[in-house]
């Protein structure tokens, strides 16, 4: 991919999704940790310096696709749930077919839920006041868009819709480094099967995780 000086905002623009696009790309062939600026670079067709003309840093590039996955989760959140929770069962049942949608919706969503877990120890590091906050404001937005969801289907949770929705993720993001061993791991459990006796898929791990959390803020009847 080879670029010519961009000189309109149109060009920018196009310039700036490229980058995006590409870096996603490669969030689907590495972990997080091996995205680097240098490699976002050599693969977009630009010197590093452009690169940085249109993000501060990699960090800045993460952030802006977490931004963008999770708006796009949402959006086909709402349809899954829409599909798999009746409106008219009783409230521990329409709790338990929430945990169960959102822990398979997630574990869907690999790249999603490590940039979760990479998003206090990593993201949000390297980058200018500004992009962090533009960032925060986005997420606190698409927080509330999520326990807006979760609150259509279990309006018995009230104002700890919002609570649960951030447990949600945090979970999703620490769970996902558990469910998805690096090679040496998984050499280690091929060799001795008995040490992966508590290694669960994310969806195995989160689905009870939530369902406990679920009916731990639910109110008693």
């Amino acid at each position: 991919m080879t670029f010519q000086r961009a000189r309109t905002e149109e060009q920018r623009e196009i310039r700036r999704r490229a980058i995006l696009d590409m870096a996603s790309t490669m969030l689907g062939e590495m972990p997080v940790a091996a995205v680097t600026l240098n490699e976002l670079s050599r693969r977009v067709g630009l010197a590093k310096p452009n690169v940085l003309r249109y993000f501060e840093s990699r960090e800045a590039v993460l952030l802006e696709l977490l931004d963008r996955f999770l708006s796009e989760w949402l959006t086909e959140l709402a349809d899954e749930l829409a599909d798999g929770v009746g409106a008219d069962l009783p409230m521990t049942e329409r709790a338990a077919a929430v945990a169960g949608i959102l822990s398979r919706s997630l574990s869907g969503r690999a790249v999603l839920c490590e940039l979760f877990g990479s998003q206090g120890s990593v993201l949000e590091h390297n980058v200018s006041v500004e992009v962090v906050a533009r960032y925060k404001r986005a997420s606190l937005d698409h927080l509330a868009t999520m326990a807006a969801l979760v609150r259509q289907y279990l309006p018995e949770l009230g104002e700890n819709a919002t609570m649960f929705s951030l447990q949600t993720v945090v979970m999703a993001g620490a769970l996902s480094a558990y469910s998805t061993p690096p090679p040496s791991l998984q050499a280690a459990y091929a060799a001795e099967p008995d040490l992966a006796r508590f290694h669960a898929s994310l969806e195995d791990s989160l689905k009870p995780a939530l369902t406990a959390t679920l009916l731990g803020v639910l109110p008693r009847r």
